[in-house]
Order: C-alpha cells, then structure tokens, then sequence
C-alpha cells in the first residue's frame, strides 16, 4: 500500500484537489434546513445520478482499454519491467474500487427518498450533503484513475512509439 500511494503521489494529489474544490465548493453553500434540502435533493437528484452513470461507463471502458494496453505491452519487442504490469494493475484495482463505488451511491441515490412520507424532514439535510460529498469524492476518485492512467499511457508512447532506449521503465539487463 504504501509504495502505491508513493508511486502514484501525482495523481492522488490531483485527485484530492479536485475532491477538496468540490467539497469547499459544497462548503460554501452554508447551512439549509430540512425542507430546502428535500427540494434540493429533488432537483439535484438526475445530476447526481447522470455522474454516477458517467462514472461507471468510463470506469469499466477504461478496465476494457487496459486490456488493450496489455496488448501492446506484451506485443512489442521490448521487454517491460514487472513494475509497468504493476502500475497496470494498480489502476485496474483502483478503477474498480471506483466503478463499484459509484454504482453502489447510484443505487442508493436512486431510491426515490424524496417521496417518502415516514422520513423526517430534518434527515434530508443529512442526505444532501452525503450527496454533495459523495459526489466529490467519486469525482476525485475518477480524477486519480485517469492521472494514473495518463502516466503509464505516456510511459508506453515513450518506449514503444518513441523508442526511448533507457527508459526506467525498459528492462534491458533482465531485471525487475
């Protein structure tokens, strides 16, 4: 765990500023009672749900692009250090911790809450701002994923499409 979070501190960093400027940005709305919440929730709602759907779309396409990425990896002439496999990997882990997140807050958003009659209009302030901090979160989430995925996706263009001899990267006495 810790040499992930080290080898891939860019993109975590980028993606908790973008988690932080969404939620100061949530922050900066203030305190709202039970009622606005409820009437916020109701129109907020088709957003939130359209950037978890967007979220799980990109999230399984780029599981699927990865596949190509292998492909390329393994189809090239140059042998590739196990730490390239294990940057691949690391954002496969990381892309599905995200698509499994953001279908589960689909899911749950989902319900139509705002309809109930038995929930307490004070619990709906609760639910907008785990709404608005969710929301945050899977989109730094989302943020870090493609960080991570533009520094392998550069890694590779430098060694097989610009055939930069002494990448670190390159394996070139048979290491790892």
């Amino acid at each position: 765990m810790k040499n992930f979070l080290k080898n891939n501190k860019q993109a975590f960093i980028g993606g908790i500023i973008t988690t932080f400027l969404i939620a100061l940005g949530v922050f900066l709305l203030g305190n709202i009672s039970g009622y606005e919440a409820k009437k916020l929730i109701a129109t907020s709602m088709q957003g939130f749900n359209m950037l978890c759907n967007t979220i799980v779309l990109a999230s399984a396409t780029i599981l699927a692009l990865l596949l190509t990425l292998l492909g390329i990896s393994t189809g090239t002439e140059t042998k590739l250090k196990k730490r390239h496999y294990q940057q691949v990997l690391s954002i496969a882990k990381f892309d599905t911790i995200l698509f499994i997140s953001a279908l589960i807050l689909f899911q749950f958003f989902n319900i139509p809450i705002t309809e109930a009659e038995n929930v307490e209009t004070s619990w709906f302030k609760y639910i907008y701002w785990a709404t608005l901090f969710s929301s945050s979160i899977i989109s730094g989430m989302m943020v870090t994923t493609v960080l991570m995925l533009y520094r392998t996706v550069a890694n590779i263009i430098a060694i097989v499409g610009l055939k930069k001899e002494n990448h670190q990267l390159l394996d070139t006495d048979g290491e790892d």
